[in-house]
């Protein structure tokens, strides 16, 4: 076997994390290589390095400096607790979006966006059940009586319909193909829900919050690019954790 090679599922199982970000890994997943010149979108022109037969050429360090980026607000929202949704639609991209979203512990889409799942979430998704967690991950068990005298405090004021079961929204969006879940991108953008997308040469980068402009059409760039964020997603829930149980055991401490 020649070494090194490449396993084409070592990407979804053993990602890179952001520390490993080299311009040389990502020229070797065909990030750089954008659409014909004719399909261009004019916006993306800071991003493209020149053109070689025909096909735009994106520039590597761009590409670097904006997936850094992009780690680094991933990073952030999982420490904090946010909920992290990944969207990847294509095919082939749902082992990647699967285990970004494990390692988030956040969600995962890998089929059609349902339109109105954010605008419309009560009417949508308001028959789910919503769990609540607390900041070590784990489920807030409720006592049977907090309901009951949660009802003898607020008898003057019942609750509205639309407050039981409100469905969560997330904290940060990531979208692997922003051509085909443009609903979506827009619906977040009506709530302010902070996006993050693979920019291709034919896309319009003012639709996310922070693109990555990269290759959205090869599955090996969008592996390690899902990969990379949800292992920065990771690094910021452990942190999370291992902060909440110190906490925690302080006050077991001192109480």
């Amino acid at each position: 076997m020649l070494t090194p090679h490449y396993s084409p599922s070592s990407l979804i199982h053993n990602p890179p994390s952001p520390r490993d970000i080299t311009l040389s890994l990502l020229l070797a997943s065909q990030a750089h290589l954008g659409h014909s010149t004719s399909l261009w979108n004019p916006s993306n022109q800071r991003y493209i390095l020149g053109v070689r037969q025909g096909i735009h050429i994106i520039c590597l360090e761009t590409i670097a400096a904006h997936l850094r980026r992009a780690a680094k607000i991933v990073e952030g929202v999982s420490e904090k607790g946010g909920l992290i949704l990944f969207v990847g639609t294509r095919p082939g991209q749902d082992r990647a979006v699967v285990k970004a979203a494990k390692l988030a512990g956040g969600c995962h889409l890998f089929e059609r966006w349902t339109p109105g799942a954010i605008t419309n979430a009560s009417q949508i998704l308001g028959h789910g059940k919503v769990v609540e967690m607390d900041m070590r991950d784990r489920v807030k068990v409720k006592s049977p009586n907090v309901q009951a005298d949660a009802q003898k405090l607020d008898e003057h004021e019942p609750p509205k319909p639309e407050d039981v079961n409100k469905p969560i929204k997330p904290d940060l969006v990531v979208c692997l193909n922003p051509l085909e879940n443009y609903i979506l991108l827009h619906e977040c953008g009506l709530y302010g829900i902070p996006t993050i997308g693979i920019i291709d040469t034919d896309a319009d980068p003012t639709w996310v919050t922070y693109p990555i402009p990269a290759n959205d059409d090869s599955l090996r760039a969008v592996h390690l690019i899902t990969g990379i964020l949800g292992r920065a997603a990771e690094e910021g829930r452990n942190r999370r954790i291992r902060r909440a149980e110190r906490e925690a055991m302080e006050a077991a401490e001192g109480g």
